[in-house]
Parts: structure tokens; sequence; C-alpha cells
């Protein structure tokens, strides 16, 4: 099975019609040497150029986080739990097929189960941390795919719903455990030695807390991407893409769906779980207000706008989950508006931008920018051959 499946009449880029999803999966399916006409300064190899790129991507975000103050850094933060948990959902939705309107819930697993292992008298290093919490949400996720594998369409959004409204209730039930409705504290960890030198070395002054906790962020943002990445191009994603896009062919072929069904979701179940243990360090809070149902459905609003089936398009939607409203609110108090008002017209503008994206790039907009990129090629070629 190709890697790039385009239906036989795309939809226009400037009209929403009933095959859209399938186009924008087409389009974010297409790999970057097919969306350049097969000429890159990449490695063929996947694997090598994806690790080129996780360097390149690696050096940029050192350099943004050291020419930036404070403040944005904290935002970085916020970009890349975000991010994380777009990714898994990329993954899940964009890829397999499978609507989850529950990885909030999921988010907030692995959140709790940050906070509650930094909380100990002596907690185990931060990385044994995250795996624990990337293990239990994805244990969670494994019992909630079996549950919904033979499930589609509403009926796995609302499956989904349910669970994304009843986790987070757990924290009000066991309050003395979880902490109720305060929530819980997060300890932030300690900065390490080697990381304050390199950063004395980099820019010349002492990293704060926050900065230490963006850079966490970043590297597990860019891991989880480079994994997911290289996941999307093996076997196990043509596979996910075949369940999606034929399942009778796919169950002739000797596939079994179900099974492929549960394996997408324990992974974008670890991508969210890792995502709450960064919101937790990022917040310094873990509460039930922080995983509600708005948080699910901002996810999958971030992976609608930036093209589902991509990576690129989860990060550049979760870029605008977190800035696009500040920077309407900042424009907002800039005519005068009080800050109240300010914060309520932010979010109409935010809703009004967002249908018209929709309405004008329903493949998302890296799928609107790839498959206009691939009609222009296919036209250069239609040229060249007719002489």
């Amino acid at each position: 099975m190709s890697d790039l499946q385009t239906p036989a009449s795309p939809a226009g880029a400037g009209a929403a019609s009933s095959d859209a999803p399938s186009t924008a999966t087409a389009a974010a399916n297409a790999s970057s040497a097919q969306a350049t006409g097969g000429r890159s300064l990449l490695p063929r190899n996947t694997l090598l150029r994806h690790l080129v790129v996780l360097v390149i991507c690696a050096v940029g975000a050192v350099l943004l986080l050291e020419s930036t103050d404070l403040g944005f850094n904290a935002q970085v933060g916020y970009v890349a739990f975000y991010a994380i948990a777009a990714g898994g959902l990329t993954v899940l939705t964009g890829l397999n097929g499978q609507i989850s309107l529950g990885h909030g819930a999921l988010m907030a697993v692995g959140g709790y189960t940050t906070a509650l292992l930094l909380d100990a008298d002596e907690p185990l290093p931060l990385i044994v941390i995250f795996l624990a919490a990337v293990a239990l949400t994805s244990l969670v996720g494994a019992i909630v795919g079996v549950a919904a594998a033979r499930l589609h369409g509403p009926y796995l959004a609302g499956a989904t719903l349910a669970l994304a409204v009843g986790l987070p209730g757990l924290a009000l039930y066991y309050n003395e455990f979880l902490g109720g409705e305060q929530g819980l504290t997060v300890s932030t960890p300690d900065r390490p030695d080697w990381f304050t030198e390199i950063i004395r070395t980099l820019s010349g002054g002492s990293p704060s807390g926050v900065k230490w906790i963006a850079y966490i962020s970043v590297a597990c943002l860019l891991i989880t991407y480079f994994l997911l990445a290289n996941l999307m191009r093996s076997r196990v994603g043509r596979t996910w893409r075949a369940v999606r896009d034929q399942e009778v062919a796919a169950e002739l072929a000797g596939i079994n769906l179900g099974t492929w069904r549960v394996t997408a979701f324990i992974v974008s179940a670890a991508a969210a779980g890792l995502a709450g243990a960064v919101l937790a360090l990022v917040v310094r809070l873990t509460a039930p207000t922080a995983f509600t149902i708005v948080l699910s459905l901002s996810l999958l609003t971030a992976i609608v706008i930036g093209g589902l089936g991509s990576l690129l398009g989860a990060l550049i939607g979760s870029v605008l989950l977190v800035f696009l409203p500040r920077l309407l609110r900042d424009a907002g108090e800039s005519l005068d508006m009080d800050a109240a008002q300010a914060a309520e017209i932010s979010y109409v503008v935010y809703g009004v931008i967002l249908v018209v994206v929709m309405l004008f790039a329903p493949a998302g907009l890296v799928g609107s920018i790839r498959l206009a990129w691939l009609k222009a090629r296919a036209r250069r070629a239609g040229a060249r051959a007719r002489g």
C-alpha cells in the first residue's frame, strides 16, 4: 500500500465536501520528498532523515529559548504539552480514523501520576517518573481501546466523551489522596549542575526554573515527534492507514482490525500521558478543572486546523491554540477595551477564524498547502507530457 493515496477527484481547496477528511489525510501522508518533486537535501533513509530534522529542530529550540524572555519560555512549555497530546491524537484520528474526545482524561492520568511521584519524600529521577506516567496512561488507554475497538464514529466519540467527563471526577471522590477540587501542587524538580553550566556557557546567565521546565518540555516534544514520525512511516503506520481507508480489504489481507485499533489507542494514550506529565510541571498544579472536556475539544481542534494525519499540522495547530487567543486579547486591549471585554472578544474572533479556516482550507493548513503543491506538480507534469 502506498503512503500516498490521492483521491480520484480531490476536493477543491475552497469547498468543503464529504471527502475532505480523506483528502486531508492523503495530503498529510505525502512524504516531504513527494511534496517537493522527489528532490530533497535530506537523506533518503527515513531514520537518518528524521535524525537530521531532530538535530535541526533541537538547535532551533535552543536558539529560540535563549533569545526570548521567561514569559515566552513559559508559553513554549504550554505549546509543548498541547503539541505532544495533539501528536498522539493525530496518530489515532488522522492515521487510524478513530475519534477520541477523552484525551483530556488520559492527560489527567499522566498529570496526577507525576504529581504524586514528585511529592514523595525521596522522588525518583524525573525520567523514571515520566516513564511511569506514560506506562500507566498506556495501560488505561489499552483498557479503553479494547472497550472501544468495535465502536465507530459518534458511538466511539460518545464512549470517549464519557471518559473525559467521568475520569477527572475521581479526584473529587478520592479527595484525600488526589486533592479534591483544589488539586495537587506539583513540586518542581531541581536543576542539575550540568544544565546550569551549559546555560551559563551559552548565554552567560544563570538559568531559572521556568527555563529548566521549558527545556524539559521541548525535549519531550522533540523525542515524541521523532518516535511518532518514524512509527508513521513504518509498516505499523501503513497498516493503520489500511485499517482507516479500506476496512474490508485490510481484513481480507489478514489484518486484525481490532488489534491494530487498540495499538493505535495505546500509542496515542502514551503521548497523552507524557503530555499530562509535562502539563503538571508547566502549570505546577493538577486539578480536575485542568482536564475538562474543553481540553479534549481543544486538542481535536488543533489537529483539524493544522491538518489531519500530519505532525507538523498538530504542532502548528497547538501554536495557534496557545498564541492566537493571547494575540487577539492584546489587540483588543490596544483598542481601549478593558481586560474582560478583550478576553471575551478574543474568543469570538478566534472562533470566527477557525470557521473561516475550515471553510477555505478543509484539509487543514498543512494539508491544503501540500494539496496545492501536488496539484501544481501535476499541472506541470501534464504540460510537459503534452509537449
